[in-house]
Order: structure tokens, then C-alpha cells, then sequence
């Protein structure tokens, strides 16, 4: 179902949002005072009653109604049957309604002529779980923060109202007044996304591994709002480190996207040097390592240019950084929340992705043409690589050791990385783990880890991925689509830590979409050898698979490729590039 799903709101094409101007009686007054929306707006009909409280039958009539096809957002004066909701003066009817997956956006309430002439109070409660449409706000980490999910709402008689703006699955109504009634005529889910095709694709023998790909899509997706997010419930801000991982699905599946600059250039605009970026340290670097694959992939220079004096100066602030041994100066920093206990697993992966930002600095200098600057940065990342901090058997920083030259990726790998495989992966430092094992070869380990830690999340209900996942949770708790029965964990309302505890817990992530830009660059095997996909490098790995196909973005236009392995177990390949892209095996 949840496959199912995703595929028609991958493919089937919805009306445009109009021209973006005002109608001409507005003056010339406004021209400063009005910005313009890039998302459009889409209706979806509840897929499931999942829960409902109707009194023995006396206070809910005709729910049913709400999940009929031929919704049209419009109150009719009409005879057609409506769920009809009743409360006494001590008992309240109540509905959750499932709508099949995960969404960005609010809840239209179409209301119809039965009942009496006045508004009507009703609660509604947003819910990314069913379990979190369930509870109360300040109980278990429910929150209403950075989005209103639980609040008290008047709804018109004959009429429709439009409220909520959230990330969620699950929407609880209730009637909050005694000896009330409301007559529903429909409740749709409002869906405000951009409207963008999905040009890179992938497909292969493992059905496993290409709902993982999608998903990981489509949870990007769904944070590309006016500016990129990192969780449409929770966390709706630009954080420059979480980007990274967001920035290479967009990359890998839609192509150039203006939300990309827009955002970085957010953060530079808030952030006067010598600030850090969102208050860290690392993810000023995370932002000079996306300026490298951003231009490597959609190969702007124009746009480049104007990074120019924020980056040089940024980079020469860096350098205070580091002592003349290449050793880092200051301790501590932040890489992921499961890594926070580890106090020396983290100066270690501090140091390397110090080392990783400054490799991309001096790519990007030699690209605008400062020598110099980048002769420095360049000086001083080798001169940090004489220096192997201790990881600490901290997988995530491990992988960036390996992903800096630190360390060997082959030992990287066989002391930290693939012990007891999947676990200790985390959602966000995941992708970079997966990329440190396909840095040593370790292309069928990594799959497997996608499958088993990825996978695991839509075992448990998942349509979208999370801000963090523990395969331990897995353990004896119910998913996330159902009412959670005695006796089993709430793999939502039961775990969590640090900012995003229990029903806090975000479940829709963009830093958790790693797998898909993973899968596209390794299995599927596009790799960009010159910037702005001039020249693009194939060379897939199979592992275990039988076939892959797929598609890729360029700004030349889509590459499509096949492999197929023949009876001999060689890899056949058909790649058909547009003109202006080179392919080399």
C-alpha cells in the first residue's frame, strides 16, 4: 500500500500554481511588500479510520462517508450522506483518520447542512504516529514546537475551513463541547509540496532497496518548501550540516533546485563572519564542503563567484583553527546527537572533516582562481593528515577518517565501521558510513546495512525517514500505523534523547536520505568526474543484484542507464547520454 502510495504522488501531474503577480488593481505600493509561494497545493481523501470513540454507536453516524472517493472541497446543499458527529454532557465522539502517508501541510473541514447555525469547537491533533495523534500536548514530548500539531478549532456551519501546518500521517477530531454535533461532509488532508518531476530514478532486482530509494526522495521532498528543512514537523530551519546529505539527493534525483542556493544563502546572510553557521563550528564547514558538490554537480560558476568573499574570508578565519603541527587548536564540536558520550570519538571526527572542508576550499579557490588561498588550504589539510586522532571505535568518525585520508577505509572499515553491521549506524552520519565502506570496497556490506537499518524503519510503518532510528527499538514495539497494544513497545512515544525526545522524535528527516544519493552514485554507479556533469564516470556495483536501471539529472538533461549481469556473471551496461555529457567506464 505504502509503495503504492508514493507512486501516484511521484506521477501524477497536478495543476500549476497560477502567475506569480498581483491582479493590477494593487499600486505600485506593494511592489516591496509581497513575496510569492513556489509550492503548489493538492487534496488528498482520508485512506483508513483508524481509531474512533462513538459512544456504543449514538455519537458517530456515517464515518464511512469520510473515506468515499469524489471529494471537491465544496459544501453542497445536498442529501448525500455525511459523518455526523454527537456529543452528551460527558461523553465526546472522536476519529483518527489515516491518510497513507506522510505529508507536509494541514487538514480541510468541509461541513454540511444538517445541525445547528452556529460554529462548532473541535480539537484536532496532528500526529507523524498514531500513537502521537493520540496524545496530549506536554505529555510524553508532544510538543506544539515550530508547528501547532493540538489545538482547539471553531468550524462553521456550512461551510469549510482550512487549518494546520505540519508534517504528519494521523489527524484525531474531537468534539470539545457538551451537547454539541457537527455534520462532516469531508476531511482532506491539504499536501503543499513543490511541484517537481522526479528526474533521477532507480530500480533493481530488490524491491527492498528500491522503496528505500524512494522514500528517501520523497522525504526530501517533502522538506524542499520554500527553503530546504531538515523536518517538516519539527526542526523546520535551515541547518547547514544536516544540508549535506539533502543537498546530494536533490542532486541525485531532481536536479538543479533553486531551494538549494536560496538556503545556503540564508545562512550566509545571518551568519556575519567571524560567526558560525546555526552557532557550530562544523557546519560552517559543512558549508564550504556543499559549495564543492553543488558546483561539482550543477556547475554554476556565476553562482560560485558570489560565495566568493564570504568563503576566502571563512576559510583564512579556519586557519586560526590549526596549530602549526596541524593539530586543532580547540576541542569539542558537534557531529551527530548519537555521538555526543563520545567525547574523543568526536575531536576525531572533528579533525577530519576540518581537514575535508579545507580539501573543498581549495578545490573552490583553484576554481575562482585564487592560487594562493588555495596552496594554503590544501598546506594545511596535509598537514593535518600527519595527525591520526583516535576514533574511539566511533562509527561516525571512522567513516570520516577514512572519507579525509586519515586513515585507511580497509581498516577503517574492518576495526569500526562493519562491526556488528547496521548497529550504531545512525540516520544522519549513515550516508557517510556507507560512503566510507564503498571507499574500501565494501559495496554488498553497505547495501546490506541500507536494507537492514533503513528498511528496518519502513518494517516499522515508516513512509518517510527519520531524525534518528535504533535497530534496538525494533525490539517487542508496535509501528508507528497502529494503536499500540498491551504489552508492546512504542517504538515512537518510548524512545528518543537529546532534543527529539519520545513523541518529539521527528519522523520525516531530510539528513536521513542518504541511501538514495548512496544507491544512484554506487549500485547504479554515476559518479561526476567533471563539474556541472561534463563528464560523468559509470561504474556500478552490483553486489549481489541481478540488474539495475535508473535514471540521472544533468544540466544537459537525463541520462539513462541498464545494467545487467549476463550468465557469466559480467555486467552488461547500455548508457544513453544527452549531448554535452561525457561517459567514460
Amino acid at each position: 500500500m505504502k509503495k503504492i502510495v508514493l507512486l501516484l504522488i511521484v506521477s501524477v501531474s497536478f495543476v500549476m500554481a497560477g502567475a506569480q503577480a498581483l491582479p493590477p488593481v494593487f499600486g505600485q505600493e506593494y511592489s516591496d511588500k509581497v513575496f510569492h509561494d513556489s509550492r503548489v497545493r493538492s487534496y488528498l481523501t482520508p485512506q483508513r479510520m483508524v481509531w474512533k470513540y462513538d459512544g456504543g454507536g449514538s455519537l458517530l453516524k456515517n464515518s464511512d462517508a469520510l473515506l468515499a472517493s469524489g471529494h471537491n472541497g465544496q459544501s453542497e446543499l445536498t442529501n448525500r450522506p455525511v459523518c455526523s458527529m454527537y456529543s452528551t454532557d460527558k461523553e465526546f465522539s472522536s476519529i483518527v483518520l489515516d491518510f497513507g502517508i506522510e505529508i507536509q501541510g494541514g487538514i480541510q473541514l468541509v461541513t454540511a447542512v444538517e445541525g445547528r447555525h452556529a460554529p462548532v469547537k473541535i480539537r484536532v491533533r496532528f500526529g507523524e504516529s498514531v500513537s502521537e495523534a493520540m496524545s496530549n500536548a506536554g505529555e510524553q514530548g508532544a510538543t506544539n514546537d515550530h508547528a501547532m500539531r493540538d489545538f482547539i478549532l471553531e468550524v462553521p456551519w456550512l461551510g469549510v475551513v482550512e487549518t494546520g501546518n505540519s508534517g504528519y500521517r494521523f489527524v484525531r477530531i474531537d468534539l470539545v463541547e457538551p451537547n454539541s454535533e457537527l455534520h462532516l461532509k469531508e476531511v482532506n488532508a491539504v499536501f503543499t509540496y513543490r511541484d517537481i518531476p522526479y528526474l533521477g530514478s532507480f530500480r533493481c532486482n530488490d524491491e527492498r532497496l528500491n522503496q528505500i530509494w524512494m522514500t528517501g526522495a520523497y522525504t526530501v521532498h517533502l522538506n524542499m518548501q520554500e527553503y530546504i528543512w531538515d523536518g517538516i514537523k519539527r526542526d523546520r530551519l535551515v541547518w547547514l550540516g544536516d544540508l549535506h546529505p539533502e543537498v546530494m539527493t536533490v542532486c541525485t534525483v531532481f536536479g538543479y533546485n533553486d531551494v538549494i542556493p536560496k538556503s545556503l544563502d540564508l545562512a550566509r546572510d545571518i551568519t556575519p563572519l567571524p560567526g558560525w553557521m546555526n552557532g557550530m563550528f562544523s557546519y560552517s564547514l559543512w558549508w564550504i564542503i556543499i559549495h564543492r558538490d553543488w558546483y561539482r554537480y550543477q556547475g554554476d560558476l556565476d553562482y560560485l563567484k558570489r560565495q566568493q568573499s564570504y568563503l576566502s574570508e571563512l576559510l583564512r578565519i579556519l586557519f586560526a583553527e590549526v596549530d602549526a603541527s596541524g593539530k586543532r587548536i580547540h576541542e569539542g564540536g558537534f557531529l551527530d546527537w548519537p555521538s555526543s558520550p563520545n567525547e574523543q570519538g568526536i575531536n576525531a571526527g572533528i579533525h577530519a572533516l576540518i581537514v575535508m572542508a579545507f580539501q573543498a576550499g581549495a578545490e573552490l579557490c583553484h576554481t575562482l582562481g585564487e592560487s594562493q588561498l588555495s596552496t594554503e588550504c590544501s598546506a594545511v589539510a596535509s598537514r593535518m593528515r600527519q595527525h591520526v586522532p583516535q576514533h574511539n571505535q566511533l562509527k561516525q568518525a571512522a567513516s570520516l577518517l577514512a572519507l579525509a585520508d586519515i586513515m585507511p577505509a580497509q581498516q577503517a572499515n574492518e576495526e569500526v565501521i562493519a562491526v556488528n553491521g547496521a548497529k550504531d549506524f545512525s540516520t544522519f552520519y549513515g550516508y557517510y558510513m556507507l560512503q566510507a565502506q564503498a571507499k574500501a570496497g565494501e559495496y554488498q556490506a553497505a547495501m546490506d546495512n541500507i536494507s537492514r537499518f533503513w528498511g528496518g524503519m519502513l518494517d516499522m510503518g515508516a513512509t518517510t525517514f527519520w531524525e534518528d532510528f535504533n535497530l534496538d527499538w525494533m525490539e517487542n514495539a508496535a509501528g508507528i500505523d497502529e494503536l499500540v497494544p498491551e504489552g508492546k513497545k512504542d517504538i515512537h512515544a518510548d524512545f528518543g534523547a537529546y532534543c527529539y525526545e519520545k513523541l518529539r522524535h521527528s519522523l520525516c528527516h531530510g539528513w536521513a536520505s542518504g541511501p538514495t544519493a548512496w544507491l544512484s552514485e554506487h549500485v547504479l554507479g554515476v559518479q561526476v568526474a567533471d563539474a556541472g556533469c561534463k563528464t560523468l564516470r559509470i561504474a556500478p556495483h552490483l553486489g549481489n543484484l541481478q540488474w539495475v536501471e535508473g535514471s540521472f539529472p544533468t544540466p544537459f538533461g537525463v541520462v539513462k542507464i541498464s545494467h545487467r549481469k549476463n550468465a557469466a556473471g559480467k555486467i552488461i551496461s547500455d548508457v544513453k547520454a544527452p549531448k554535452g555529457v561525457k561517459i567514460i567506464k
